[in-house]
């Protein structure tokens, strides 16, 4: 690989964007496709392939056989609230192959103790996504009922295009949170992305059912999640 291509690709890791290295097999010519290019390349349909599911293979073409390399970054859940229900997704998730990060600026429940091993920060969401910002890799759990912990990272979710965005909380909840959003300025076509209960139908009652729902939730939105580009053709908050 030439300078030139490693060091757009190692671009495109640092921002946390997905790019495939395609590689023609008879003459080793390479080149980069960033996942914002895809919809215009020859070869779409297999790098959305590669792109979605993770996975380099070999791909036939007119030219020949190419390889594509592809180049995800991490996926990751951010779960705001350091509760019963985190406590129970964090060592699923880890499971399913997701990085997991608990914020809650509540210090008597954002502990060590309550959270071995767990990436855990005891600050307000709105400080730590300044020094690590969400993007279209991440998956935001929000379960902590409380407005002044859950609205920052819930708008911030929806401008960033992450993949998944649920909050816990009943029909009449996420009313009353509809409405906190709607005077935030955030349009209803944003809103509506929002999968409020959170996590699939299941039936769950017990906080360790619940985090099977919620990531039962993430593991199909990252599975049929659109692409890049389309994400960001859709309007944004102002």
């Amino acid at each position: 690989m030439d300078r030139t291509l490693l060091a757009a690709l190692n671009e495109e890791r640092a921002a946390r964007r997905a790019a495939v290295v395609v590689t023609e097999l008879a003459t080793g010519r390479q080149r980069l496709v960033r996942e914002s290019e895809v919809g215009g390349d020859p070869l779409a349909d297999p790098i959305e392939k590669a792109i979605r599911s993770g996975k380099s293979g070999i791909a036939e073409t007119g030219a020949g056989e190419v390889f594509l390399n592809a180049h995800l970054p991490p996926a990751r859940i951010v779960a705001i609230g350091a509760v019963h229900i985190s406590q129970a997704l964090a060592p699923m998730a880890k499971i399913a192959g997701f990085d997991f990060e608990i914020i809650d600026p509540r210090t008597a429940f954002a502990t060590p103790e309550r959270f071995p091993g767990a990436v855990l920060t005891a600050e307000w969401p709105e400080d730590v996504l300044k020094a690590r910002p969400l993007d279209a890799y991440t998956a935001v759990c929000v379960i902590t009922h409380d407005p002044k912990i859950d609205d920052h990272p819930l708008i911030s979710a929806l401008k960033a295009g992450c993949f998944y965005v649920g909050a816990l909380g009943s029909r009449k909840t996420h009313a009353r949170r509809v409405e906190r959003l709607i005077g935030a300025g955030i349009p209803q076509s944003s809103i509506d992305r929002i999968e409020a209960p959170i996590g699939a139908d299941i039936g769950a009652s017990t906080p360790g059912e619940i985090a099977v729902a919620i990531l039962a939730s993430v593991i199909e939105a990252f599975r049929k999640r659109k692409m890049f580009a389309e994400r960001r053709g859709e309007k944004e908050p102002a």
